[in-house]
């Protein structure tokens, strides 16, 4: 039998470094099995003649039918839905004051990274415009070990005891009996469960907030959620808390917009992540920490240690300490972005644990979820999950074993082996844990330092804007709204009269529920039944600061268009050069334009030349971009005065206070909107408003990174 002249490909180099390369020349491939067995027919099975029976014996068939079988495992039960990307880690400022963790020593070296962001409580197939936490997990390969920051988008939780997490989920997903509704909280089991958990009412104000509706990954932040600690060198603990703070500012939808997106793009925020890194448009965020001394553990009027709870900037400021950048996609969904594996309970040297109860809690939750998940404790060998360094220990064998192990030691201590593994000292950076007096009894319950559940959700919704109050009433109205049983309805309005009484008021009035005329007493259910739940009245301890800046999306960053998706409607006779004038200031500076024509035949402009359409009226919508511009040419502006879809894209962009542009000449088209309704005098200098009618890019530009302007729902509501 003749041998082939090509050689079949290489395993490939399961190392982090090579997993983007493809060194294998496509003539150089040739189909085998999974054994490696060479084939030359992969598309008929083996028969009984052309016509008979398939055989028992085509192995070929029942691998490959068993391996389809068996591509799917099982999804998440929670961050089910999620998008990743490769980045690396740069420290700008060394910690080794705090911490002896080597990737926050060095600020000479880069640290690489896998980030996974997700939404929580939907399944894979779920929109990515639900209102929901979004949880923001990090993986450094650092040489000490990966460290996993597992952390959300809000920096705070639902609950304060992992006791509690089964309820919650069970309470929040689809109800058991008809698994309605997918992916929201909008339902008689979640409202229910959050009336009886006062401690939920701090994260219950940031879910009702837009942080839940995100405009994208790279303009949301990120938090630990946890208080960790920092160790350093000499053994000295400080307290931590972990933040990401986006470059491109903290942006967010209308819900409105957010729901017609769900119906228009479901994968929007996937698709931004994925379009922004091919196109050079890396997310990018500064990794800032909060630092504690041990010794002012308990100088706060609220708990370091209570998952509810955040530490003001105003107490604490932010120190940053380095930059975070993504710039690779994955080459595989599955196996990348799917088999990633997180755990809080991976950490390097110089980083530990506190006793926050939720934290604890998920120290046992994630390591079991993953068994379950990846089907073995080998998940760690698959590639995404390897550490760069080789792994040397006696954990042996068990499913999906892949690294080989020599010799016929796997025990500790050993001579046969020459003791190897040996273990590391403290001083090679062995790990060690950090001593902690513990002198106290076994029992089941809480601190009453941890019984505060209102003062920092009052603290919330103080900082808000205006816009963002009135975002957090609504929301709270068009939930409740789903809720079907009037019991839970009132009890959820009198549970949050404890936050703001007006709030509770406007929220009664739009869901038929009584207006409590001063804050109510709540049930608690976290308290044992011998405890008198019933009679809880709410701790509330006023904060010393009324207002937190950082905690209201007005202040963010409003200096830049990167990554913005800007549509200019255009039609046969367009100005051209001033298209193309626009779109190279534009794309310059990181946007993203995109030209909307009737029709995808190119578009003849009015100076000779021609224009390429990305999108048509029937499969684009504004709500998939950040802003509008209507260029000048008479022909034009003409056709898009005779086009309803044109006119009604204008018109829901101005509903959802996005930047709108045009040429002088394209005023008369805007004359033809519900904007001209809305503002009298067209020509007139109305950037205030976010609308730019004499061509000026510059201030255009500037009304594009001012992200909204809210103001305009003060008016009345335009229809579209």
């Amino acid at each position: 039998m003749a041998k082939s002249t090509k050689k079949n490909s290489k395993p490939a180099n399961t190392k982090l470094a090579d997993l983007s390369k493809n060194t294998v020349d496509a003539t150089d491939q040739l189909m085998n099995t999974d054994q490696g067995l060479l084939i030359n027919d992969d598309h008929n099975s083996l028969k009984a003649g052309d016509r008979g029976a398939t055989l028992l014996e085509d192995f070929i068939l029942r691998e490959k039918i068993t391996h389809f079988d068996h591509e799917r495992i099982p999804e998440r039960i929670v961050h089910a839905r999620g998008s990743g990307a490769h980045g690396v880690f740069k420290l700008t400022n060394s910690l080794s004051k705090y911490t002896k963790a080597g990737f926050l020593n060095d600020t000479s070296k880069e640290t690489p990274v896998f980030v996974r962001f997700s939404a929580v409580a939907g399944s894979r197939g779920s929109t990515d415009l639900a209102r929901d936490v979004r949880g923001f997990a990090v993986k450094f390969y650092t040489p000490e070990g990966n460290f996993d920051l597992v952390g959300n988008n809000i920096p705070i939780f639902f609950i304060q005891d992992a006791m509690k997490f089964p309820d919650l989920i069970h309470a929040v997903k689809p109800e058991p009996n008809n698994e309605i509704p997918q992916a929201a909280s909008a339902h008689d089991t979640f409202w229910d469960f959050v009336s009886l958990m006062p401690e939920s009412s701090h994260m219950i104000m940031w879910a009702m907030s837009d942080r839940a509706i995100p405009r994208s990954f790279s303009m949301m932040e990120g938090f630990g959620v946890h208080t960790f600690r920092f160790i350093n060198e000499k053994g000295v603990s400080h307290f931590v808390k972990f933040h990401l703070k986006p470059l491109l500012g903290v942006h967010s939808v209308a819900w409105d917009e957010a729901q017609k997106i769900s119906g228009k793009d479901p994968d929007f925020h996937r698709r931004d992540l994925w379009e922004s890194i091919e196109n050079g448009q890396f997310p990018e965020w500064d990794l800032g920490v909060q630092i504690v001394p041990e010794k002012d553990e308990h100088k706060f009027e609220f708990d370091l240690l209570d998952p509810t709870k955040i530490i003001p900037e105003e107490l604490v400021p932010v120190q940053i300490v380095g930059r975070l950048t993504l710039n690779r996609n994955p080459d595989n969904f599955f196996a990348e972005t799917e088999q990633v594996a997180f755990h809080p309970g991976h950490i390097v040297p110089g980083i530990d644990f506190t006793n926050d109860p939720l934290l604890q809690g998920r120290l046992f939750s994630y390591t079991d979820t993953q068994l379950s998940r990846l089907g073995s404790p080998n998940f760690h060998e698959i590639p995404i999950n390897r550490s760069v360094n080789t792994i040397f220990n006696n954990q042996r064998d068990a499913h999906m074993r892949q690294q080989i192990d020599k010799g016929k030691v796997s025990y500790s201590p050993n001579s046969l082996g020459g003791g190897c593994p040996f273990l590391a000292k403290i001083s090679e950076g062995g790990f060690t844990s950090h001593q902690e007096r513990i002198d106290s009894s076994k029992i089941r319950g809480r601190s009453k330092s941890f019984l505060d559940h209102f003062s920092q959700a009052v603290l919330f919704y103080n900082s808000q804007s205006e816009a963002e109050k009135q975002h957090i009433k609504d929301a709270f109205s068009f939930e409740l709204s789903l809720v079907t049983v009037p019991y839970i309805r009132q009890k959820v309005v009198d549970h949050f009269s404890n936050v703001n009484l007006e709030m509770a008021q406007y929220i009664a009035k739009k869901i038929g529920a009584v207006p409590p005329k001063k804050p109510m007493a709540v049930t608690n259910g976290a308290i044992p039944a011998d405890g008198n739940p019933k009679d809880y009245q709410p701790v509330i301890a006023k904060s010393s600061i009324e207002q937190s800046a950082s905690l209201s999306m007005a202040n963010t960053i409003k200096n830049t268009i990167k990554g913005r998706q800007i549509a200019v409607l255009i039609a046969d006779g367009v100005d051209e050069t001033s298209v193309n004038k626009l779109k190279s200031k534009l794309n310059a500076e990181g946007a993203m334009v995109k030209l909307i024509a009737p029709i995808l035949s190119p578009v003849k402009g009015m100076n000779g030349g021609s224009l390429t359409p990305d999108k048509t009226f029937f499969n684009a919508a504004s709500v998939l971009f950040d802003a509008v511009y209507i260029p000048g040419g008479t022909k034009s502006i003409d056709a898009l005065k005779n086009q309803p879809d044109a006119i009604h894209f204008v018109n829901e962009a101005f509903r959802h206070c996005k930047a709108i542009g045009a040429d002088k000449d394209a005023v008369s088209f805007l004359q033809q909107t519900y904007i001209a309704n809305k503002i009298e005098k067209l020509n007139a200098d109305n950037s205030a408003l976010g609308v730019i009618t004499n061509g000026n890019i510059k201030v255009f530009r500037d009304a594009v990174a001012s992200h909204r302007f809210w103001e305009r729902e003060m008016q009345s509501k335009v229809p579209a």
